[in-house]
């Protein structure tokens, strides 16, 4: 298996697909990343403040354009296998 352009991406999108499945109460919480602390006024969140954010604004941003990526990548992979 060559690594093309097509392999990247199809990559890409099984890492989208991992941050959108994760469970926040069920997954993030066991590991203690289920709050962001509370921070002062002024203060620059942290590492895992912006980390969670992203997860966050991937599952809102990405979920319906995901389905339509997953549809087009699972027909592309029964047609030319």
């Amino acid at each position: 298996m060559a690594f093309t352009l097509y392999s990247l991406l199809e990559a890409a999108l099984l890492c989208l697909n991992a941050v959108c499945i994760l469970n926040e109460e069920r997954f993030l919480a066991k590991i203690g990343w289920s709050t962001v602390d509370q921070r002062g006024f002024g203060e620059e969140p942290g590492m895992k403040a912006q980390i969670l954010n992203l997860i966050r604004s991937i599952r809102t941003v990405m979920r319906i354009p995901l389905i339509g990526l997953n549809v087009f990548t699972i027909a592309i992979m029964l047609l030319f296998g």
